[in-house]
């Protein structure tokens, strides 16, 4: 079996490395990133903020978007709650939910773009 998808030759390339290394991110940013792409990890919870970023909906509107019970849906959205994905307003007895910022809106336009090429 050939492998073409590996160096034929092992040859380091200090200049690229050192480029590399020195634009690093903390580690920790590396978690936090890491802990994000494992909640959207999840298709449910991914509909539920495509959905969001279409407009701001309550929990009983998500739950016929994406046929789930509204118990299922507010865990799932405590879950998104907790990574800083979404917010949530209090109107009487209605929890209206929302993407958090710019940054969710365009993570999930850009995934969205990437998927349909």
């Amino acid at each position: 079996m050939k492998n073409d998808d590996i160096c034929e030759v092992h040859c380091i390339h200090k200049e690229s490395i050192n480029e590399v290394k020195s634009k690093m991110l903390e580690e920790e940013t590396f978690q936090k990133i890491s802990e994000d792409f494992k909640i959207l990890a999840d298709p449910t919870r991914v509909k539920i903020l495509y959905a969001l970023s279409q407009r701001e909906l309550c929990v009983c509107d998500i739950a016929c978007i994406v046929k789930m019970t509204d118990s299922a849906v507010s865990h799932q959205l405590r879950l998104l709650r907790g990574r800083n994905m979404v917010k949530f307003r209090k109107v009487g007895k209605m929890a209206y939910y929302s993407l958090a910022d710019e940054h969710v809106i365009q993570l999930i336009k850009m995934e969205t773009e990437h998927a349909e090429e």
